[in-house]
Parts: C-alpha cells; structure tokens; sequence
C-alpha cells in the first residue's frame, strides 16, 4: 500500500498488545496482606485493583518480565499479522529488567524468534514507553519499515508485601498500594496498516534540571545489599504539587507544535499515577468533550505498561479522523512526555 504525498515521513501504529500476570489482588486482600486499613487505600489512591507476578502469600516468582513482555509483543503482531520475518527492531522501555545483563529485550527477541536486527533497552520510568515511541519513530523514518516498541515492569525485587510493611514509612508504604506488573507493545510500520493511527507528534524532554527527584529506585551489588536505605520511595507530595502543572504544560505543547485546537481532541490519555492523582490531573486540565482512556484503576501502576494499556483500551473505540493525546510524566528527575495520534 503506498502512501500519499501528504503522508510520507509519518509514522503509524499498526496494533498493540497488552499483558497482566495472574488474578486481580483487591485492596481488600492488599490490606489483610500488609496490616493496614483498606480504607487508607481507597482515600490515599483510589485504585481498586492490581496485578502481581509472584504470589503475595509465597513470594514466589510466577511471571518475569520478559514472560509478560513476550506476551504483549507477539499479541501486538498477531493484531496485525505480523511475523518475526517483518519485525526490523525492537526496542524495551523498563526500570525493572530481570537482570542487568543479559537485557530483558535481548531475552524477549529471542523468544519471538527475532534475529539479526537492531535490540535496544530504555531504562526510564513510565516516560520511557515514549522513549521507546520515539527512538521507533526515528527507526521507521530512517529506512526500517516495520519494528516493536515494548515496555513493562515487574514488582518483585522491590516489594516484600508481609504485615511488617505497615511500620514503613508512608513515602516506602504508598509503593505497595500504588505499583503492579505488567507489560504492553505496539508495531510501528512506515505505511498505514492494522490500526492505521498516524504518530502525529512525539514529545520527549528532560525537565529535572535542579529539582530532587519526586521517586527513587535503588538496587544493590555484593558490597552494600545489607544496606538500610529504601529500594523504592516516593516524594508524594512533590508529585502531586508539579505533575498537574507538568501536565498541562505537555497538553499545550503538543497542541501548539501541530496547530490543533483543544475542541479537535476526541480522546485523552493522561498520566496514570493512580486513580486519585489521575483524577486531579484532569481535574486541573482545561475543560474539554475529549473522553478520558484511564486504566490504572484495574492495573494499578505498571510503570512503562501504562501508555500501552490506555493505547489497547482506545483502538476499539478509535475511528478515522479521531486524534488523541496521550500525555506522561515522570517524577524521577521530571520527564515529560506525550503522543499525538490520528486515525487515518
């Protein structure tokens, strides 16, 4: 199929693919796991539900990373009939690889049966499934005519979900309630097919100079893993006071690049920190008609999953001439991020 004058040089989504590991944990079941009130996370983050790899009564390890990115990579090219043979890269967004070394994407290429191309691994937080948008995006311009965008994270290195939980303080606590696993893909191709959704822009930039970091995501090697220090820890408070202004910096900026007028938008994807944040975002956002896509009630926070879960829910509901934006913020040093798409 060729493309016209007017569209060459874009490029489009074909499909995407999501994946969730096992059965929905229920702030019910979260709070007898950790010794708290369930009505503390229903005020502090509203989300209802999340998805874990491993067993929360065991700890057991029952999904990784790269099982869960595997799924959603090949449900993305089954959506459009893609084979190993059209993929030319692949690239994975991730803060959570299942080791350092080999990556998570080199193990999930082989598995797909991907080889001799371009394996590429973002490390970033849930801005880095942009990133890897982006990087496609340039892919795709610079002659590869079809490639996989994947991201996702998994919990089990940085949560021990026991009743001594309840005594963390609340900037470690909140990580329990807010985070869950899970992974998402797209195919991105140089010519409309599958979906048939035009990348109309990508923003992608860095904002953290001179600011702290409103989240940290430590690790340890053999010389400090006794270490008293947090793995994971949030600066609630930070975040909820920059993120809402961060966003709508975003909406503006990526309306601004392209021309298009705030009544254009038939759909927005606004970050999806938790049901309460999300809802203060838009909540702080110019009034629009566009319909919200929001996921992370069900999914709970899955880091670089997010985009791909909010992209998944507005296919169905995504007809020709529609556009969207997609909008993403990253608290760790302030990353802002966004997308926007047209169906053609």
């Amino acid at each position: 199929m060729s493309a016209t004058a007017a569209e060459r040089g874009t490029v489009y989504l074909a499909a995407t693919g999501t994946a969730l590991p096992g059965a929905p944990v229920d702030n019910t079941a979260l709070a007898a796991l950790l010794g708290i009130s369930e009505e503390w996370i229903d005020l502090f983050v509203g989300t209802k539900t999340r998805h874990f790899g491993w067993d929360p009564a065991t700890g057991e390890v029952r999904g990784t990373l790269a099982d869960l990115c595997t799924e959603a990579a090949a449900q993305a090219m089954d959506g459009c009939g893609f084979g190993p043979a059209d993929i030319e890269f692949l690239i994975l967004a991730t803060a959570t690889p299942d080791t350092l070394l080999p990556t998570t994407a080199g193990e999930v290429a082989d598995r797909l049966g991907l080889g001799h191309l371009p394996v590429f691994q973002i490390q970033a937080g849930c801005s880095g499934a942009i990133q890897a948008i982006d990087l496609g995006r340039t892919l795709v311009r610079g002659g590869h005519r079809a490639g996989l965008v994947v991201g996702g994270d998994v919990t089990h290195r940085f949560l021990s979900a026991t009743p001594e939980a309840a005594r963390m303080p609340r900037e470690e606590l909140v990580n329990y309630v807010l985070f869950g696993d899970g992974a998402g893909a797209a195919v991105l191709t140089d010519e409309p097919e599958g979906e048939r959704v035009a990348v109309r822009a990508v923003l992608n930039s860095w904002t953290g100079q001179g600011r702290p970091p409103g989240q940290l995501l430590d690790w340890y090697g053999t010389t400090d893993r006794d270490s008293g220090r947090p793995m994971l820890a949030e600066d609630y408070k930070a975040i909820e006071e920059h993120v809402p202004t961060i966003t709508a910096e975003i909406l503006w900026e990526l309306l601004g690049g392209l021309g298009w007028d705030l009544d254009d938008i038939g759909f927005l994807l606004p970050p999806q920190l938790s049901e309460r944040m999300t809802a203060r975002i838009v909540e702080g956002l110019p009034a629009t008609s566009a319909r919200e896509v929001s996921c992370v009630s069900e999914t709970g926070n899955t880091g670089n999953a997010l985009p791909f879960h909010q992209l998944d829910r507005l296919l169905p509901d995504f007809t020709p001439g529609s556009r969207a934006l997609a909008l993403c913020v990253e608290s760790s040093r302030w990353f802002r991020a966004g997308l926007a798409l047209e169906k053609v």
